[in-house]
């Protein structure tokens, strides 16, 4: 993917973050050492209801587009996501979990509200990485399942903050899986995708019964058909990609 120009930022300005805001938040976390939560996102107007989508919900497969412009609804539905995710005890949560294709994700590895750093990653990109570190991983759009996944132990990666500037940190352990986790999904790999054959042999039954139930669910008309999904991805990527 080629690197996004700067982000457009409307009238609705949301709080001034700096770099030394993510330096120290991200250093914090990778040191082991969660402060009080400090909050990047403002609050907006929720405009669109949303909820975590399952496998293989087709948006999960789909390489999100980056964002352009920034305004109060785009943060409304970062603050939704952040209380999605906390919901589902998770430590982040990816625009296309939530059916939204675009290039941004959100985290808190104290994975509770009030509590660790909540931080929002815009167009993120991952340029170099280091080493190789074998951990267990789950993901709040296959919930219950769980595999062995091999990444990166350490990860040099650059993003948008909510207000328009550019970061470019180097992380390392959960930072960094939970960094690779994300951005992965903005590329439409799950962490499934990730794993050994041997290990995904094991829990094929359960990825099977979500397949299973997604089937259902449309014959059911419970979810969008094919063609609804994509009218709803080209709508909002006409207003922000």
């Amino acid at each position: 993917m080629g690197e996004a120009g700067p982000l457009d930022l409307d009238e609705v300005a949301c709080r001034p973050v700096g770099h030394s805001f993510y330096n120290e938040a991200i250093t914090r976390l990778a040191r082991g050492r969660l402060g009080r939560a400090q909050f990047v996102v403002s609050s907006a107007l929720r405009t669109v209801t949303l909820q975590i989508i399952h496998y293989p919900h087709p948006t999960l497969n789909y390489k999100s587009k980056p964002v352009k412009r920034v305004d109060a609804e785009l943060r409304g539905m970062i603050a939704e996501m952040f209380d999605l995710m906390y919901a589902a005890r998770g430590i982040g949560l990816a625009a296309n979990q939530v059916g939204i294709p675009l290039r941004f994700f959100v985290m808190n590895l104290a994975g509770a509200k009030g509590e660790g750093e909540e931080l929002v990653f815009i167009n993120p990109t991952i340029s170099r990485t280091t080493g190789a570190d074998e951990a267990e991983e789950g993901c709040l759009s296959l919930p219950g399942v769980y595999g062995p996944v091999l990444r990166p132990a350490e990860v040099l990666f650059s993003a948008y903050m909510p207000n328009g500037e550019k970061f470019e940190q180097k992380v390392s352990g959960m930072f960094a899986r939970c960094v690779q986790h994300e951005t992965d999904h903005l590329d439409g790999i799950m962490f499934i995708e990730r794993m050994d054959d041997d290990s995904l042999y094991q829990i094929q039954p359960e990825v099977d019964q979500f397949e299973l139930t997604f089937e259902r669910l449309r014959s059911e008309g419970k979810l969008p058909t094919d063609q609804e999904i994509t009218a709803f991805q080209n709508d909002i990527e006409a207003k922000y990609a």
